[in-house]
């Protein structure tokens, strides 16, 4: 388990269809600038993205420079629902940053998630045909 960096959430539960909103705090043992961690976000691929595994985003985490973004309705189905989109990246007071990350709560998280670990299981051989 990871020590570093340090990082709190929280969820925000609002009344819509689709999508959760986190507000995200997190400190670092050496703090990047804006910028590097904006690419660090943008750049990220894990490993279902290098294996290119079908229900994988292309670009998982979008970062979104407006204001008053991301919003549900406008940014929930970003990679058919499997991206997550981060922004309103500020200094914090206490925390090195914050900003809001928004998921779609089934695609991404339930029904998507379950099929895109299955994918990740056949991809390393824990599932194959018998």
């Amino acid at each position: 388990m990871a020590k570093e960096p340090v990082i709190t959430t929280q969820c925000v539960r609002v009344p819509v269809l689709n999508g959760h909103t986190a507000a995200v705090f997190i400190n670092f043992k050496f703090k990047p600038t804006k910028e590097e961690l904006i690419d660090r976000l943008v750049n990220f691929k894990g490993y279902p993205q290098e294996k290119e595994l079908p229900s994988a985003p292309k670009q998982f985490i979008q970062y979104l420079e407006e204001d008053n973004r991301p919003q549900v309705l406008l940014d929930v189905d970003y990679e058919d629902g499997m991206g997550v989109s981060i922004g309103r990246l500020r200094t914090d007071s206490l925390y090195d940053y914050k900003f809001i990350g928004l998921s779609h709560n089934t695609v991404r998280g339930a029904a998507g998630g379950a099929v895109l670990c299955a994918e990740t299981l056949v991809s390393k051989g824990y599932i194959s045909k018998k």
